[in-house]
């Protein structure tokens, strides 16, 4: 499975995508120079069970370190994903 994150402008995206088709998708929204808004995370019903939702939410944690920006995430289960994993509250807004 290979993950790639896509910004343009004001929006960006991490997707997750096997054999040509997208298991999941991670949206946000670029609020200022340092920081991102996660507004929705969604995962096709075939990627239930495979962690697609973590994965993608651990793809963008990478990216936000390496680029040195924080993240809100206005999104339940990245909030939810915050809250259950320490170990990625360093990019916490």
């Amino acid at each position: 499975m290979e993950f790639k994150i896509e910004e343009s402008g004001s929006k960006g995206e991490v997707t997750a995508v096997e054999a040509g088709k997208t298991l999941g998708t991670m949206t946000y929204s670029v609020a200022g120079e340092h920081l991102i808004i996660i507004d929705h995370t969604d995962v096709a019903p075939e990627g239930q069970g495979k962690a697609i939702g973590k994965r993608l939410l651990f793809t963008l944690v990478e990216e936000l370190r390496a680029s040195n920006r924080k993240a809100m995430p206005l999104c339940p289960f990245a909030n939810a994903m915050f809250k259950k994993l320490p170990e990625i509250r360093d990019v916490l807004s």
